[in-house]
């Protein structure tokens, strides 16, 4: 450094006697240099320059110009933490090589304004036997008195930039109260040269704004809007706030992130609002003062200064709007899908209160509703669980009932959403139209303006020019396409097409033109929850609906079942087809009749058929092929006799299986004259039905022997 600079260093008290020693000498001397922001380094040039001229404080203290260490890596950086801050994590690692023997600083606010930090440099300097230096003097850290002041130091920095953070703070949140602070806008508002929050004064960006909250209000979530933006190729409007093109209108691509942030803004509510993100220091990431912002629910919003500015949709929307996003997620009752479901996200299980999933089979031709929380989350088995056909179909009836007085207003108010759908459609064309005319213009002027000979510019210009006109003709041809398949007027066709399906809504419901997504809204809009309880496991569905309003409605549905055992008449049924087999019914007259009397079966079928009476005889042990005889008296019973028929099914064994052990002279029994055909009587008291019970259920073999040995071998077979 030159003698001018010499001249500027800042004075340093004298050194105590011992205070450097050799040792220190043989090592570096760092000087370390910062300022907490770069508009402090380009304006306080001054204290950059003592800090520098610490170069020279450091030779005059015995070290030669080759033994000070310049660490500058932190000018623009803040002292409140080491995080990104490299030159004082390099100083603390030189430290901790034992590669520094005196640490210069202009002052301790310099080296840290944390607590944390200056005290983890304080001890790796007392442990290596470094000094450390200020205005003020020499410090030895391993010294009572030193260590002393130099903590009473830093606890001073560190509490002088909170009072000036405090102090900062408070004056802004005076001003915020008073909504006079200035924050940053979102796209659709400007300021004027007054300063004043106004509307954006382009009409096509305020179009677009209020496109997105309209489309918002009809589909109900953030990706239909998107998809309606993209359909229309509607772009976004944004004004750089800093940069060459500051305040300038441009237009980019939409997409969720944008939508979403506009519909949660309280500021196209009217509202100015401070405080609704504020910083969480745990998220934060080092280096980055931007990072670890937190969305703050409204009650806890430092300042809420409603109908302060220029409003697109009232507040009573805007708290619509923030309800419909929190129901779309999935941890509410969601919003309309693709899916035919008409009750996905509203169905609720009756037996523990949860709500029911909707699953797909077969691309979406197969639907079913289960509760499978608990199945999920601890392999218990499932709660419940129906086919989605049935519950849809009378959800729809019912709806149906409740939207028919409503017709006529629906028919009109259609046509009317219809023709301003398209007006908005419309002029949002013309604006297009008009700013591609205004930019074919511009560049026609700036072409005209240059001078012949300054061809480089000339052709430059020209070439804007034609691609300006190259973009105006397409977006006319566009136009016109789409004039053509979406006229601005209703024809009266149109016209009486929609008075047509408004007036037979069923119809309407049905139509191939309206999709699964139209339905739930429809749905959404008059049925808040439905709970449904399947009784037992039977195919008896106690249903209650809950309208939007408060209204219930109970009633119950017959869903279809896996197995007749289900069916919670299943008793009276097998008792009917019983009594008809033994009549003498064959298995299709039995059907006709069970169609007849209104008996259903257990899947989603109207009627009985042959094969499926034949079935439920089979499993109850009788010959489908061949009716028994029709049912005759028993001629006189002895006591303890019994029908094998009879016995077979009180021993719950196979009736063949009895009949072989009858025929090989294991049982007792006679023969008897009924209805004209031979049957057997057997005879089996008390404790002959135990025998029987323990035989039936012993090895075979064992089995054998026992019947052989107990039985007496013989039959009274009465001819």
């Amino acid at each position: 450094m030159n003698a001018s600079l010499s001249r500027i260093h800042p004075a340093i008290a004298p050194v105590l006697p011992g205070k450097i020693q050799s040792h220190h000498r043989q090592r570096l001397a760092a000087v370390y240099v910062r300022q907490s922001t770069l508009q402090q380094v380009e304006r306080h040039q001054e204290s950059t320059r003592l800090q520098y001229a610490l170069v020279e404080r450091a030779i005059a203290l015995g070290w030669s110009r080759d033994q000070v260490l310049l660490i500058d890596d932190d000018l623009g950086r803040s002292g409140a933490s080491a995080e990104g801050r490299p030159g004082f994590q390099r100083l603390v690692a030189e430290v901790g090589l034992d590669h520094i023997g005196i640490v210069l600083g202009l002052e301790i606010s310099r080296l840290a304004r944390s607590s944390r930090d200056w005290y983890q440099l304080l001890e790796v300097c007392a442990v290596f036997s470094t000094l450390i230096a200020d205005a003020d003097g020499v410090y030895d850290p391993q010294t009572y008195n030193d260590r002393l002041l130099l903590g009473l130091k830093g606890t001073m920095s560190e509490a002088e930039l909170h009072i000036l953070k405090q102090r900062m703070l408070e004056g802004k949140r005076a001003k915020a109260r008073r909504g006079e602070l200035k924050l940053r806008l979102p796209m659709g508002y400007h300021r004027d040269l007054s300063g004043a929050v106004i509307k954006d004064p382009d009409a096509q960006a305020r179009a677009v704004i209020e496109t997105i909250f309209t489309q918002f209000e009809r589909c109900g979530t953030i990706h239909g809007v998107l998809r309606y933006l993209v359909a229309h190729q509607l772009t976004l409007p944004y004004r750089p706030i800093s940069g060459p093109q500051t305040g300038q209108l441009q237009w980019r691509r939409p997409n969720r992130v944008t939508l979403s942030n506009l519909l949660h803004s309280p500021t196209y509510a009217g509202a100015y609002v401070y405080g609704r993100r504020p910083i969480d220091p745990r998220r934060r990431q080092p280096g980055r003062p931007a990072t670890g912002r937190t969305v703050a629910a409204p009650e806890q919003w430092e300042v809420l200064l409603q109908d302060r500015l220029p409003a697109y949709i009232s507040w009573t929307q805007y708290e619509q709007n923030l309800r419909q996003l929190a129901a779309n997620t999935a941890q509410a009752g969601g919003v309309a899908r693709q899916g035919p479901s008409l009750l996905s996200g509203r169905l609720i299980c009756g037996r523990c209160g949860l709500r029911m999933a909707t699953q797909y089979t077969n691309n979406g031709g197969g639907l079913r509703y289960v509760c499978s929380r608990e199945s999920t989350d601890y392999a218990a088995p499932l709660c419940q669980s129906l086919s989605g056909a049935p519950l849809d179909s009378l959800i729809s009836e019912l709806v149906l009932s409740a939207l028919e007085p409503a017709a006529l207003e629906i028919s009109l108010q259609v046509a009317e959403d219809l023709e301003g759908e398209r007006t908005r459609h419309h002029a949002q064309w013309q604006q297009r139209l008009e700013r591609a005319h205004y930019a074919v213009e511009r560049a026609e002027r700036q072409y005209q303006a240059v001078e012949p000979e300054h061809r480089l510019v000339a052709r430059t210009l020209e070439q804007q020019w034609e691609t300006a006109l190259q973009a105006e003709e397409q977006l006319q041809a566009d136009y016109a396409r789409f004039r053509r398949q979406e006229p601005q007027a209703l024809s009266e066709v149109e016209r009486a097409r929609i008075r047509q399906l408004a007036a037979d809504i069923p119809a309407l419901w049905q139509a191939s033109s309206t999709t699964p997504a139209e339905r739930q809204a429809i749905v959404r809009q008059l049925i808040e929850r439905v709970i449904v309880t399947v009784l037992g496991d039977s195919e008896q569905v106690s249903v209650e609906v809950h309208w939007i309003g408060g209204h219930r409605t109970r009633t119950h549905l017959v869903r279809p079942v896996a197995r007749l055992e289900q069916l919670s008449y299943y008793p009276q049924l097998t008792a009917r087809v019983l009594s008809l087999h033994q009549e003498g019914h064959s298995c299709p007259d039995i059907a006709r009749q069970l169609n007849a009397e209104g008996w259903r079966p257990a899947k989603r079928r109207a009627t009985f058929t042959g094969p499926m009476v034949a079935s439920l005889l089979t499993r109850q042990g009788l010959s489908a092929g061949t009716p028994p005889p029709r049912q005759a008296p028993w001629p006189e019973r002895a006591a303890d006799e019994w029908a094998l028929p009879e016995l077979a099914r009180t021993l719950e064994m196979p009736p063949v299986t009895l009949f072989s052990w009858l025929r090989k002279g294991w049982l007792k029994g006679r023969q008897v004259e009924r209805a004209g055909q031979r049957q057997w009587l057997i005879w089996a008291d008390a404790a002959e039905l135990e025998r029987l019970r323990a035989q039936r259920h012993a090895p075979r073999h064992w089995a054998r022997t026992r019947l052989v040995a107990e039985g007496d071998g013989s039959a009274n077979n009465a001819d």
